[in-house]
C-alpha cells in the first residue's frame, strides 16, 4: 500500500482522533520521551516570576527580552507535545498548530492554562493562518515525515525563529541498522496494526509503519537541517525500546552577529 498524502492523510488523521490518545497511551514511553525531547531544548520558562501564572509568559534570552517566551508546536494533534512543552517550560506562551480538525477538537477539550491557543493549519500555510514569529523556540513531534516537502517547512520554521531561537524535532528517524528497522517493523506488525484495524484506523497505522523506513535515517535529516541552514545539530538517542527508532534533534538559528 502507498503512503497516505496531503488531503488523504488529514482525512486519515481527522478519523482516528476519537481513538488517538488510547492508541499512544498503550505506547510504552510515549509521553515520558515527549518530555524528555522538550526538556532537551534548554528553554527558560521553568521557574515563574513573581505573580506570573502558567501560561502568561516570561522574560525571554536575546531579541526577545521583554516579552514572554513564545513557542511553537508544530503538529501538536491531541495536545500530547503541547503538553510535554508545558511540562519542561510551564509559564511560556505556546501557539500548537495542527493540519486536522479531528486532532484539534480534542486538544481543545483538554485542560490548559491561559497563553496557549489552537490553530488549525499546515505545516506549509502557517502565515495563511496567521501564525508569525518571532519564536524563541518550536518543537515538532511525528511530524516531518508527514509534510509534502520536509526542506520547504524546515526554511518556513527558521523564517518564523528568533535569532538564535532553538528548534526540537521528536521523529521516528531510523539508524540505518537492520535491527533497528527489525524491531521497528516487528512493533508495528505484531501491536500497533492489530490494534489500529480493530479501531478501523488500519490505513493510517500503515502509513505509519510504512512513512518511518521510508524517511530519512537519523544521519541523514540531521543534514537536512544543517542544510536549511541551522547550526549546531545535534542528533540524541532516546532510552528504551525508542532506541535507535526515535531521535531527539536540537539544533538553533544562528545569532544576528553570527549571520553578520
Amino acid at each position: 500500500m502507498s503512503l497516505l498524502h496531503n488531503a488523504d492523510l488529514t482525512a486519515a488523521f481527522d478519523r482516528a482522533a476519537r481513538s488517538y490518545d488510547g492508541l499512544v497511551g498503550a505506547n510504552p514511553g510515549y509521553h515520558r520521551q515527549l518530555r524528555r525531547s522538550a526538556r532537551r531544548l534548554g528553554l527558560p520558562g521553568a521557574e515563574p516570576p513573581d505573580g506570573a501564572l502558567p501560561g502568561a509568559g516570561l522574560p525571554g534570552p536575546g531579541p526577545a527580552r521583554g516579552r514572554g517566551v513564545r513557542l511553537l508546536d508544530l503538529g501538536c494533534g491531541t495536545g500530547a507535545s503541547t503538553a510535554a512543552l508545558l511540562s519542561a517550560a510551564p509559564y511560556a506562551q505556546v501557539t500548537a498548530v495542527d493540519a486536522s480538525a479531528g486532532m484539534l477538537e480534542r486538544a481543545r477539550r483538554k485542560s490548559w492554562p491561559r497563553g496557549v491557543s489552537f490553530v488549525h493549519a499546515r505545516a506549509e500555510g502557517l502565515a495563511e493562518a496567521g501564525v508569525t514569529g518571532p519564536f524563541d523556540a518550536v518543537f515538532a513531534a511525528y511530524l516531518f515525515r508527514n509534510v509534502s516537502d520536509p526542506d520547504r517547512v524546515l526554511a518556513r520554521v527558521r523564517g518564523l525563529l528568533a535569532p538564535g531561537g532553538r528548534i526540537a524535532v521528536h521523529e521516528y528517524t531510523l539508524s540505518g541498522r537492520p535491527a533497528h528497522r527489525a524491531v521497528w517493523t516487528a512493533v508495528c506488525r505484531g501491536l500497533v496494526l492489530p490494534v489500529a484495524r480493530r479501531s478501523g484506523d488500519g490505513d493510517l497505522y500503515r502509513h505509519l509503519w510504512r512513512s518511518v523506513v521510508e524517511f530519512d535515517t537519523a544521519e541523514e535529516f540531521a543534514r537536512r537541517l544543517e542544510r536549511a541552514g541551522f547550526v549546531q545539530v545535534r542528533v540524541l538517542p532516546l532510552p528504551g525500546w525508542h532506541t535507535g527508532i526515535t531521535h531527539t534533534f536540537v539544533a538553533r538559528v544562528p545569532t544576528a552577529e553570527e549571520q553578520a
